[in-house]
């Protein structure tokens, strides 16, 4: 969706614009190391009342690459809510002659559902020059009416990585009694405020920004880029009033969204007393009515409500058997609430790539909601949408993250469970055999533990035998082998566990040249993990992975060979990682063992050469030989 309101965009004649958007006329710093150009964004946003504003942008994109054609097309989602009132867009060559022009009634409309999405009031508009003559220009000009206020877009005056900006407003005009709240991340533009009658006008603006980039193992592009967030203060939608001056006021508005929407039918309430009554622990309580929950429910998107944030109340789950994530998380409450246990319901934001809650900005933050039941110990964590995680366990989805916890006293900001690398191990230990012509044969037991089970836990319920049978035959980093036989055990609780059993077979492992056998020790873990050399680092390296691998192997070898040559021992110990591999050669079997752990981690660019080094020593030992020759 993009932000505007009617001011200023008509001062621009369309004869002066195709003038300027002669490619020549761009700055060489602009055009140095960038995909595309921003030539212009203007966005104005009117604020008419704490329900209603008015929206209007003019952009303009130069592309220079195939690497930008995602900028050459248009899409702005629209729902009850949001209604796109007029678009216009223009192509334009290099020269900056106009090539075709569009028009909204020209464009698709499209649902914005998707695969396991049941219901989904929002749609969009969506349009493509599919130009490929490069370079090109795109503009647009946009305006949307919001009717209910939930969110102001952000301003970012670089888009994205290799995309530079000639210039970049945005204006918010407000009544003067309305307080624009703000907040300047990786930047120092304040924004010039006036006043005009009874309206107040914000104004951010900048010119020629070069293109950034980002880098292996850098910062998100949020943490790097300039941006401003914005939120309402008062703000109306259906009926609903509400304040995001704090969280405590924006958890009051989640609350009574969901006022009167824990009645369960009495069939279900019968049921919870059947299941929990002669319970006294209220773990196995939570634990028995989560099993419940997930034996008795499955998992639809159901973006309906206010703005999608307003859960289905919890007789319809229990009637239709389905939900999304707030009305399966609502229902749970429910469920703990008519046993006598208060559960509490928690926004959050849900993804490995997701950005981190900005505890310091009230607003609406989070795509995702979770159930938790604070007790006097400890907390207990559900995920509500699965039929198969343990409960307690959060994994890699929302594990590790602040979070919005929302009661009748208004929203709270908590922190989901973290897991290091301890908690997140793989061992494995491998029992395996080489024939004198080379071929390997290997019964692998591996037991995952935290977040390394989610994958394997995956392949148990989530894959089919085919699936299952083409992952795990592309698992290994080997030239050629099967996996013939797998089974899978699980142990359920806060921190999962499940243990893996394969046989594998790889024929012509080893090398043979003569009378020597070249044989690779590390079986099934080769570190593939290889940072490229970079001659101006810019920004930290984050390090977002803790683990543990543990590996113990042992090779039965053919008869009559002796070893030529073994590769020597390593250790290294520093604040990149540990790491260890040793092997022995006895006279009937190898014997390898390595360790590698690491643990989350920032280190500033001055220490990137020496990162890049640690990593190139694990890939060598990680795939060192030994050479086996056999006795005259």
């Amino acid at each position: 969706m993009r932000i505007v309101t009617s001011l200023l965009l008509l001062t621009i004649g369309c004869g002066l614009r195709a003038q300027t958007y002669n490619v020549l006329l761009i700055p060489d710093s602009l055009k140095k190391g960038a995909r595309a150009v921003v030539r212009e964004d203007e966005t104005i946003l009117e604020i008419k009342s704490p329900s209603k504003a008015i929206e209007r942008q003019h952009t303009v994109y130069t592309i220079l690459n195939e690497n930008a054609d995602n900028l050459g097309g248009f899409v702005s989602r629209y729902d009850k809510f949001t209604s796109v009132g007029s678009v216009n867009m223009t192509l334009y060559d290099a020269m900056g002659k106009e090539l075709k022009r569009v028009k909204k009634k020209d464009m698709e409309d499209r649902s914005y559902v998707s695969e396991g999405t049941l219901m989904n009031d929002v749609r969009y508009k969506f349009y493509d020059f599919y130009f490929k003559v490069y370079p090109y220009t795109v503009s647009c000009d946009e305006e949307d009416e919001h009717n209910g206020l939930l969110f102001f877009s952000p301003w970012r005056p670089l888009l994205n990585s290799g995309i530079s900006t000639q210039h970049s407003k945005y204006v918010i005009i407000a009544p003067k009694d309305y307080e624009v709240r703000y907040k300047l991340v990786n930047c120092d533009i304040k924004p010039v405020i006036t006043e005009s009658g009874d309206k107040k006008i914000y104004t951010w603006e900048v010119s020629n920004l070069p293109a950034r980039h980002t880098e292996t193992g850098g910062p998100r592009w949020k943490e790097i880029a300039p941006h401003v967030l914005l939120a309402p203060s008062e703000f109306e939608a259906e009926g609903y009033k509400g304040s995001m001056t704090s969280w405590e006021s924006f958890g009051k508005f989640i609350y009574q969204l969901r006022e009167g929407r824990d009645i369960l039918p009495e069939d279900i309430k019968k049921k919870v007393h059947e299941l929990t009554d002669n319970l006294k622990d209220p773990h196995q309580k939570v634990y028995i009515l989560y099993d419940f929950l997930q034996k008795n429910t499955h998992y639809i998107s159901i973006q309906l409500g206010i703005g999608g944030w307003q859960p289905f109340p919890a007789e319809y789950v229990a009637t239709k058997r389905y939900g999304d994530c707030k009305a399966l998380s609502n229902y749970m409450i429910a469920l703990l609430k008519e046993a006598g246990i208060a559960g509490r319901y928690v926004v959050i934001y849900g993804g490995a790539d997701e950005p981190p809650l900005v505890d310091d900005f009230p607003s609406l933050q989070g795509n995702h909601v979770i159930s938790c039941v604070p007790l006097e110990k400890d907390t207990i964590w559900l995920e509500c949408t699965s039929q198969t995680q343990s409960p307690g366990f959060m994994g890699s989805f929302t594990g590790d993250r602040k979070a919005i916890l929302i009661d009748e006293t208004g929203g709270h900001i908590v922190k989901t469970p973290s897991y290091s690398s301890t908690d997140n191990t793989r061992s494995r230990v491998v029992n395996a055999s080489i024939s004198p012509e080379g071929n390997l044969d290997a019964e692998v037991t591996t037991t995952y533990y935290g977040i390394r089970q989610e994958m394997p836990h995956g392949l148990i319920y989530g894959a089919s035998d085919d699936e299952r049978e083409k992952y795990l035959n592309s698992l290994f980093h080997l030239p050629t082998y099967k996996v013939d036989k797998s089974r899978y055990e699980e142990q359920k609780g806060a921190l999962p566990v499940v243990k893996e059993y394969l046989h594998v077979v790889s024929p012509n492992y080893a090398g043979v040249t003569g009378k020597r056998l070249f044989i690779t020790p590390n079986l099934f873990d080769r570190n593939t993990y290889r940072l490229p050399q970079d001659s101006a680092r810019h920004y930290d390296f984050v390090d977002d992975r803790a683990f543990r691998d543990i590996d113990s192997i042992t090779i039965r070898i053919p008869d009559g060979y002796q070893p030529e040559a073994i590769p020597s021992d390593v250790h290294i110990d520093n604040k990149f990682g540990r790491y260890s591999a040793s092997v022995k050669v006895l006279p009937d079997k190898i014997v390898y063992s390595r360790t590698w752990e690491e643990s989350f981690a920032r280190f500033p660019p001055s220490d990137y050469a020496a990162l890049v080094k640690f990593y190139e020593q694990l890939y060598k030992t990680d795939h060192t030989r030994i050479v086996l020759v056999k006795k005259e």
